[in-house]
C-alpha cells in the first residue's frame, strides 16, 4: 500500500514537471515566433534554470518568475559593473560610461518592480511599457561606450545575456 501511495506521488510530480515543461517550451516557441530577438534555446534554458519557472502552471506564472528572473540579473549586472569601478581597471574615459550603466541599471530594475506589480492587478499595458523602459538599460549602456568612441565595452557579454532575459517577460506580457 505504501508502495502505491508513493508511486502514486510520483506520477503526479512527474505529470506536473511536464506540464511545466510544456509551457515553457510552447510558451518560449510562440514568443520567439513574435519576437525576432528572443532566441528560444535561450528562453527555454533560462526558464528550465529556475525554480519558479519550473512549477509555473500559466503564462502569467511565467511572466511573474521571468520578470523577477530578469530584474536579478540586471543587478547582478550592475554589481559586476560597480566591481570594475571598484577595482579602476578600466581605460581612459570609461568611469564616466560605466557609471551611467549603473543608473541606467537602478532604473531598469525599478521599471521590472513596476511592471510586476502591474502583471500583478492585470495592467498589462502598463506592464509592457515598463519592461520595454528596462529593456533599454543594456543598449543605452552599450551605446554609452560607441558614442564615447571607447575600445570596447566591458560588459557587452552581460548585456547581451540581459537583453535575453528582458525580451523573456516582455514577449510573455505581449501573450496575455
Amino acid at each position: 500500500m505504501k508502495f502505491l501511495v508513493s508511486l502514486v506521488m510520483f506520477s503526479l510530480l512527474l505529470n506536473d514537471f511536464t506540464s511545466a515543461q510544456t509551457l515553457i517550451q510552447d510558451s518560449c516557441k510562440k514568443a520567439a515566433a513574435t519576437n525576432l530577438q528572443l532566441k528560444y534555446d535561450f528562453c527555454v534554458n533560462s526558464l528550465t534554470q529556475d525554480p519558479e519557472s519550473k512549477t509555473a502552471t500559466t503564462l502569467e506564472g511565467l511572466v511573474f518568475a521571468s520578470t523577477k528572473n530578469a530584474a536579478a540579473k540586471i543587478m547582478k549586472v550592475k554589481r559586476f559593473v560597480e566591481q570594475i569601478l571598484k577595482a579602476k581597471k578600466y581605460g581612459p574615459g570609461m568611469e564616466a560610461v560605466l557609471s551611467t550603466c549603473v543608473e541606467l541599471y537602478d532604473e531598469a530594475n525599478g521599471s521590472l518592480n513596476t511592471a510586476f506589480s502591474s502583471v500583478q492587478s492585470h495592467d498589462y499595458n502598463t506592464a509592457n511599457l515598463y519592461m520595454s523602459a528596462a529593456l533599454d538599460a543594456p543598449d543605452n549602456c552599450e551605446d554609452g561606450f560607441k558614442e564615447g568612441k571607447l575600445k570596447k565595452s566591458p560588459v557587452t557579454k552581460e548585456n547581451n545575456i540581459l537583453l535575453q532575459t528582458i525580451l523573456i517577460p516582455l514577449a510573455f506580457t505581449n501573450m496575455l
